[in-house]
């Protein structure tokens, strides 16, 4: 008697737990604001191990968007973060967007039309264009530049950051 149950119960419960995690991942990719498509790479933690960073030679750039999801032929990055929207999305976060943008061309050959901001309460679409692949370009040089200068100006456009700033202790330009 005991085995004819066991017989039914444990495939019924392996399909119900199947059927809970694709329910659960389903859910997961729409509170994010994924797109529909397969997710192709992550570096969210939770989702499993860490995906191998995505490089570009020319540019010596490396990085690790938290999604990419592919629809049909092109892989659209998805950057997301743990903070409310503001009313545009910040100019930092479209050229990280940006330059994972440009890692998926290099890594697919087929540039994404777009990439996805995930904030907390609101995802924004992200054209991606000429003009910002050439932005992230001219970061690259801007930064790789001023990398061996002895005096580089910090940045205190955001007061905040300069707050939370894990070298505000030994900066001599903190505000």
């Amino acid at each position: 008697m005991s085995i004819s149950w066991l017989t039914i119960a444990i495939p019924a419960a392996v399909i119900l737990l199947a059927v809970g995690m694709l329910l659960l991942t389903d859910w997961m990719k729409r509170r994010l604001g994924l797109p529909a498509g397969k997710i192709v790479y992550t570096d969210a933690q939770g989702w499993g191990k860490t995906e191998k960073p995505l490089y570009d030679s020319t540019l010596g750039l490396t990085g690790r968007p938290d999604y990419l999801i592919q629809k049909k032929d092109e892989l659209i990055p998805v950057e997301v973060k743990s903070t409310w929207a503001p009313s545009t999305p910040y100019d930092s976060h479209v050229l990280q967007l940006a330059a994972y943008c440009l890692l998926a061309e290099k890594n697919s050959s087929i540039p994404p039309k777009y990439g996805l901001i995930a904030y907390h309460n609101r995802t924004f679409r992200i054209p991606y264009t000429q003009t910002l692949r050439g932005q992230v370009a001219d970061l690259v040089e801007t930064i790789r530049d001023q990398k061996d200068s002895e005096n580089v100006d910090r940045s205190h456009e955001q007061p905040q950051r300069c707050a939370r700033c894990g070298f505000r202790e030994v900066c001599d330009q903190r505000l």
